[in-house]
Order: C-alpha cells, then structure tokens, then sequence
C-alpha cells in the first residue's frame, strides 16, 4: 500500500509540473529554470496549504490524533493532502479559465 500511494504521488507531481511548466511558459519569456520554477512553486504551495491546514485544526481545538495520526505510512497524512491539492491546482485554474472564457 505504501508503494502504491508513493508511486501515485510521483506520477501526479510529474504531471503538475509539466502542467506548471506549459503555463508558466506562455505567462512570459522561457527561462532557463523553468523546471526549477515549476518545482519551487509546487513545493511552495503544498507548504502553504500544509500550513494553513495545520493551523485551522489548531485553531479550532481538533486533537492532533484525528487530522495526523500515528499511521503505519512514512508520511504525514495531512502532508501528503496538501500536496495532493497543490498537485491538483493547475488543473483546477486551467478548468477556472476555461469556464470563464466560455461564459463571455
């Protein structure tokens, strides 16, 4: 089971950043670092959501049991939904644009 979440996880950061690489790349002139850029900013907004995540729980009194438990996996579960949303992001704003083009 670890092997399978592990491999999902890396199949679906390769497609986000290739996603995040096309759309930086039509945002201005192609850098050098693209792939560079592309990785700090899924890393970046994986950690934001993390952080904010924890804090919320935090905020609202839920014992840290229930939102990160001790589980037979290597990683922190709300880590790794985090860095599912974050990996998901790029085709949300893609599928946000393509609503908002069609609408007008």
């Amino acid at each position: 089971m670890n092997i399978l979440i592990s491999v999902m996880l890396l199949i679906g950061i390769f497609f986000s950043l290739r996603t995040r690489r096309k759309m930086m790349m039509w945002r201005s002139t192609p850098a050098s670092g693209a792939l560079a850029k592309a990785i700090t900013q899924l890393v970046g907004t994986a950690g934001g959501i993390y952080l904010s995540l924890e804090l919320l729980f935090n905020f609202l009194g839920l014992p840290e049991k229930i939102w990160n438990p001790s589980s037979l996996y290597y990683f922190k579960p709300l880590a790794v939904f985090s860095l599912f949303i974050a990996i998901i992001q790029p085709y949300g704003q893609k599928l946000l644009g393509y609503i908002q083009r069609r609408g007008s």
